[in-house]
Order: C-alpha cells, then sequence, then structure tokens
C-alpha cells in the first residue's frame, strides 16, 4: 500500500458541508451504496430534484430545500427483497478530516438508528474501517415522536398484528 489510509469505526460524525454537522452515521461495509434521510423529494417541471435533508423531528433538520439538476435514479433493492425506486445524487461530506464527494441514495431512514449509512463507495480507497473503533459511545437519537412509535404505543397488540403477522 503506497499510502497510509485513515481509520474510521463502524459509527462516524459526519459534516454535510455547509448544511450539519456531527450527523452519525453507519459505516456498513456489506452495502454497497450510501444512503441519507431525505424528505419532501420531488422533481418539478424543470426537471429540478427537490428534497429537504432528514426529517422534522430530526435534530439536524433545518427545513432547507435543496436542489439538484445532476441525479441518477435507480432500482434499490433492501436486504428483504423490497424494491424501490430511488434519486441519487451527489452531496459533499467532510469524514475524518477529509472532505469527500459522497453519492447518497435519497431514503427514508425516520425509522433507523442512524440518518446516514455509509456504504463501500463511499468508504473504498479513502479509509480503512476498524469495526473495534466507535466515535461515540451513546446511540444516535431515538425518534420517539414518530407517527410508527405512536401507533405502536397507542396499541402494541394491534400494531404487531399489522406489521408482524401475514394476513
Amino acid at each position: 500500500m503506497d499510502k497510509l489510509l485513515p481509520v474510521i469505526g463502524r459509527n462516524v460524525l459526519v459534516e454535510i458541508i455547509g448544511h450539519a454537522k456531527d450527523v452519525h452515521a453507519k459505516t456498513d461495509t456489506g452495502a454497497d451504496s450510501s444512503s441519507i434521510w431525505a424528505t419532501n423529494i420531488e422533481v418539478n417541471r424543470k426537471g429540478e430534484l427537490r428534497f429537504t435533508l432528514f426529517g422534522k423531528d430530526s435534530p439536524y433538520y433545518t427545513g432547507e430545500v435543496l436542489k439538484r439538476t445532476a441525479y441518477r435514479v435507480a432500482v434499490v433493492r433492501s436486504s428483504n427483497g423490497h424494491e424501490q425506486i430511488r434519486y441519487r445524487t451527489e452531496i459533499p461530506i467532510r469524514l475524518a478530516g477529509r472532505r469527500v464527494r459522497a453519492a447518497f441514495f435519497l431514503s427514508d431512514r425516520s425509522n433507523n438508528h442512524f440518518p446516514i449509512l455509509l456504504g463501500r463507495k463511499t468508504i473504498n480507497k479513502k479509509f480503512l474501517v476498524d469495526v473495534s473503533v466507535q466515535e461515540y459511545d451513546k446511540p444516535p437519537f431515538i425518534r420517539r415522536g414518530s407517527s410508527l412509535y405512536k401507533e405502536m404505543l397507542k396499541d402494541p397488540y394491534a400494531f404487531h398484528k399489522k406489521y408482524h403477522q401475514e394476513n
């Protein structure tokens, strides 16, 4: 190896340059691509992709609408086989003191513990991952105000039947 790569851990703090600092992210060497929590995703008549980073119940949410003319679309398959069409665009980040142009799929990560997932394409040949290293001890915030959580609190039995038992 010609140069030493910075070591990052299984969870890291990411700066979304110009938008948010110290955002909790999970490094996932099993995931090919990266994704970021986005809401209000739409394409206007001019073909411009518009979205807001994070959701209103996130401490990182600012309400700022980001606009992109350079973006792609792809079918993304989750680990359980569910397929979704998602938009992908570049968002500059700072990770371990290094500026990185990362391509993110925009997705609803409101029910995930981490608002950002960093996949292999983002970290490959830029960082080494040591799973014994973590940048923070506490898990990220729990979205207790989410509608899914409120639904579960209202009637746990009905919630379980709706989401965990086959119809």
